[in-house]
């Protein structure tokens, strides 16, 4: 590993999208354990009110608070390394809201009011940018956020709207132009702009081998290119297969009658039939291997750094979790 911690040195918000079934939550929480190391702190946010996060750390429903869940990478034989803290916070647009007025207008008690008249629903219905604003600006919030003259959190890891509402969702600004030429809406959504579009954000894309996901990703990437300011960060491929054969043994016709001969050899009965169906697995398994590669080699086009993690089976438990955070360490994304 180079001296740089990380690919992605210097940014403090990490923001995690990716199609729907590609695994971006769970991405997202494999980033912020190995984001968590050397004693840091690592605030890990859900947006889409799904309780995922909770789901994947297998704790109670979060409420709207920031709540320790986990303990990121570390060495526990290694002082020199151990592991930080990572903490959770699931944003609503109500929650958000009332953060806001507290923070900005010590007008908690005001917005608790508003809520219970339902006018937070009603604002947010009319106006949805006004909800993105809300959100984002939480994300922001706790990535500025200091304490003593020192940054509460090393990094915030957002898991954020799927890929197909992540342009819509980030660029603040334009969706409240129409809302709020000027007054405090505004330089809030200002404020949190410029540190979304700042070398400090990077949002990330999750994708599977496969055709609609990598589509999905490659559209983003470039939607994003496309907003002056936006950082692209990485392309994490999840949920890989390995190929079990090499390329070469790949690319060979099933001996059908040496293998029937060879299960035949090992004791095994109807050896005929067991060929032909392992001869269809291998063709299957070849022509899927070919489809993956393919999908990566237009990953890699986009020309952003690539990081691989592996198809887990036994389903993702918090050991799982930390496995996948080790490798995205291993490949220097963390």
């Amino acid at each position: 590993m180079t001296t740089r911690d990380t690919d992605w040195d210097g940014v403090r918000l990490h923001v995690v999208t990716g199609k729907g079934g590609t695994g971006k939550t769970t991405v997202a929480g494999a980033l912020a354990l190995a984001l968590a190391h050397g004693g840091r702190k690592v605030l890990l946010i859900e947006t889409e009110g799904r309780q995922g996060i909770a789901q994947l750390f297998d704790r109670p429903p979060l409420p709207y608070g920031e709540r320790k869940i986990a303990i990121g990478l570390g060495e526990p034989d290694d002082g020199r390394d151990p592991g930080g803290d990572v903490y959770a916070l699931a944003i609503d647009p109500e929650g958000a809201l009332l953060d806001y007025l507290h923070m900005f207008y010590n007008m908690r008690t005001a917005g608790i009011a508003l809520t219970k008249l339902g006018l937070v629903d009603f604002a947010t219905t009319i106006a949805p940018g006004l909800s993105d604003v809300l959100v984002t600006g939480k994300a922001t919030e706790a990535a500025r956020r200091k304490k003593s003259g020192r940054f509460v959190y090393d990094c915030v890891v957002l898991d954020a709207p799927p890929t197909g509402r992540i342009g819509r969702f980030l660029n603040v600004t334009a969706e409240v132009s129409g809302l709020a030429k000027v007054g405090p809406i505004r330089t809030h959504a200002d404020t949190v702009a410029n540190v979304i579009k700042s070398p400090q954000t990077a949002v990330h894309f999750v994708s599977t081998l496969e055709e609609m996901p990598v589509q999905e990703t490659l559209d983003g990437i470039a939607e994003l290119r496309g907003i002056a300011g936006m950082q692209v960060g990485g392309v994490v491929i999840n949920m890989a297969r390995p190929a079990v054969l090499s390329r070469e043994e790949l690319k060979a016709s099933p001996d059908v009658a040496g293998m029937a001969r060879a299960l035949a050899s090992a004791g095994l009965h109807s050896t005929d039939t067991l060929a032909a169906a392992l001869a269809d697995e291998l063709v299957e398994h070849a022509r899927h291997v070919e489809l993956q590669d393919s999908e990566r080699t237009e990953l890699e086009a986009a020309g952003q750094p690539i990081y691989e993690l592996p198809m887990i089976t036994e389903g993702i438990d918090l050991a799982a979790l930390h496995r996948l955070a080790a490798e995205l360490r291993d490949q220097g994304a963390a």
